[in-house]
């Protein structure tokens, strides 16, 4: 397993200024053997609700729970709701004797009973698949081609990555949506999936699948939000503003892993991806991942017009608006609509990602940036961060760290 420190560092400064942390995040991801870094599974501190015997032991919790000192881990804890009542009582106990990490795939029923019952008192992260920070820039194209979750990036071959994530997307459809209190048949959620991987990086139209599904618009939506509750998708929702344009309001859809989007379009290996229609889609999505995972914004849009303007990103960080526009070409240029973009969004800076080796200055306050030029630089130990582990901050680095005059998305 490779390691994953900014996680660990994000768990523990969570922990260290809370008294609660929720993982939040799909299953197989790697929640559970973070957790395990802090609190070993055979621990009296460690609770696993999918083992029936530890499900019998919080059916009273404040029985198991309330003597406990020190970090306590609650595993898959969206599967006993009434938890959180209790964990509302010991987290507001003088001096907090106990500080809790909970674990979850995600849940509605989750995400509303932590913002209900722990409101103020729980620091929420998300944990996806590996980033490219964690393979390590060589590993580029075999994280786009197999997707960031564990097991299957991880998989002796491309045969055992394919069959794992088929394995995972049934699990997904016919065990943990039941469980979720999700209720659609699976042959039902299965099409409905197929056929949004082949809309994957397009304005949302409902109507289309509406009619190719044989249902109303209504269903459709509610299955798209189902799979984004899952975060299986990504809805990237649009940016507007009085700009005298026509622009566009639905959000762009995204399949958040490339491995599963390349599964559910039937792509045999890399080699065949290069080759598919969908390639340029399925790049501009892995970009978009990777590069909210990096630059971690404070908000997150596309922007279009029908005009034929467009921006594939636009970011929000730190009071600055960065864009981001996503080319897979050798070397690509300024366009008619990126002028526009940085124009008429008044961008501080704009960066055209691409997959080639040198970055190299487009215009004032635009730059071509190949996508592991955006990667972090390495952490340095330093003493003063929380649990003594390493500092350091994903940004998007180019040559306005070395300029004064120019700005980064986050410093």
């Amino acid at each position: 397993m490779l390691e994953r420190p900014t996680l660990l560092l994000q768990v523990r400064t969570a922990l260290a200024r809370s008294p609660a942390a929720v993982l939040l995040g799909p299953r197989q991801v790697g929640k559970t053997t973070l957790a395990r870094a802090f609190v070993a599974p055979g621990s009296p501190h460690y609770f696993d609700l999918e083992d029936p015997a530890v499900e019998a032991q919080l059916a009273q919790p404040m029985t198991a729970l309330r003597e406990l000192r020190g970090l306590v881990v609650i595993d898959e804890v969206q599967r006993a709701p009434e938890l959180f009542k209790a964990l509302r009582v010991l987290i507001d106990r003088p001096q907090t004797p106990a500080r809790f990490l909970l674990l979850g795939s995600a849940s509605p029923q989750l995400l509303r009973q932590t913002s209900e019952s722990l409101a103020g008192r729980v620091e929420v992260i998300e944990v996806g698949g590996f980033t490219l920070a964690e393979t390590g820039p060589a590993a580029q194209g075999a994280l786009w081609w197999r997707g960031g979750y564990p097991r299957s990036y991880t998989a002796a071959d491309d045969a055992a990555s394919r069959q794992w994530r088929r394995d995972f997307m049934r699990t997904v459809i016919e065990r943990d949506m039941p469980q979720l209190g999700i209720n659609v048949a699976a042959p039902a959620m299965q099409r409905f999936w197929s056929m949004l991987a082949h809309l994957h990086g397009q304005v949302w139209n409902a109507a289309d699948l509406a009619r190719a599904l044989g249902n109303n618009e209504s269903t459709v939506r509610r299955y798209l939000d189902w799979l984004s509750q899952l975060y299986m998708v990504r809805q990237l929702q649009p940016w507007h503003q009085n700009l005298g344009k026509r622009q566009v309001k639905s959000p762009k859809v995204y399949f958040r892993d490339s491995g599963l989007l390349h599964e559910l379009l039937g792509i045999g290996d890399a080699g065949a991806l290069s080759l598919h229609p969908k390639v340029g889609a399925s790049w501009e999505g892995f970009v978009v991942e990777q590069v909210l995972r990096i630059a971690q914004p404070d908000e997150a849009f596309f922007w279009a017009t029908h005009a034929g303007a467009e921006l594939d990103l636009l970011l929000f960080k730190d009071g600055r608006r960065v864009g981001v526009e996503i080319k897979r070409a050798d070397a690509p240029t300024l366009t008619p609509s990126m002028r526009t973009a940085l124009h008429d969004l008044a961008l501080d800076a704009l960066y055209v990602v691409y997959p080639g080796e040198r970055r190299y200055r487009l215009a004032d306050r635009a730059e071509a940036v190949p996508l592991v030029a955006l990667l972090p630089p390495p952490r340095q130990a330093d003493p003063q961060t929380a649990g003594g582990t390493t500092r350091g901050k994903a940004e998007f680095t180019s040559e306005a760290t070395r300029q004064p005059n120019r700005g980064t998305i986050a410093r």
